[in-house]
């Protein structure tokens, strides 16, 4: 049980900050380099509500499933530590697709009604500053998820199975 539950904790972790990875360094800039801007925003728009469906469901797999091993390990510092940065990471990931998403989608189907060319330079500049706001958000989920790397192992090794064999 406590393999499985290691196991799909990894699993949980890898495939979350991979898809981070893989969307934010390869998928998004290749279609922005591909196809005309209009349409790569509206592919990229299509993908982000699966991204962050799917970062929502890892965060909280991750959260729980280490949870758990903390409740057999006794919560060492290791899982706490662990759980917290996983609650922030969860907590921005969700804040950026419930909150910041949604106002960059607002903020882009603005600029593309507006007719009158003294109204779109403000509008270029908000979708800016919530396009970067995004990008930080998901840098920030990068970099505490580098931090987050070393607790697995240090609960992992106090949270024994009692129904493994240890010669």
């Amino acid at each position: 049980m406590i393999v499985a539950v290691k196991y799909i904790h990894l699993l949980a972790l890898v495939i979350w900050i991979g898809s981070i990875v893989f969307f934010s360094f390869i998928g998004a800039p290749s279609i922005f380099q591909t196809v005309d801007k209009k349409t790569a925003g509206d592919v990229v728009g299509a993908i982000f509500p699966k991204y962050y469906l799917l970062g929502y469901i890892l965060s909280l797999i991750s959260l729980g499933t280490l949870a758990f091993l903390g409740a057999k390990s006794g919560f060492l510092f290791p899982v706490k530590a662990g759980l917290v940065i996983l609650a922030v990471m969860a907590g921005v990931t969700f804040y950026s697709g419930l909150v910041t998403a949604p106002k960059v989608n607002k903020v882009k189907y603005q600029i593309r009604a507006e007719t009158d060319d003294a109204k779109l330079a403000p509008l270029r500049k908000q979708f800016g500053r919530l396009h970067g706001i995004s990008m930080m958000l998901n840098v920030a989920v990068l970099c505490l998820a580098s931090s987050c790397s070393t607790s697995p192992s240090a609960t992992w090794d106090s949270c024994k199975d009692p129904f493994e064999h240890h010669p």
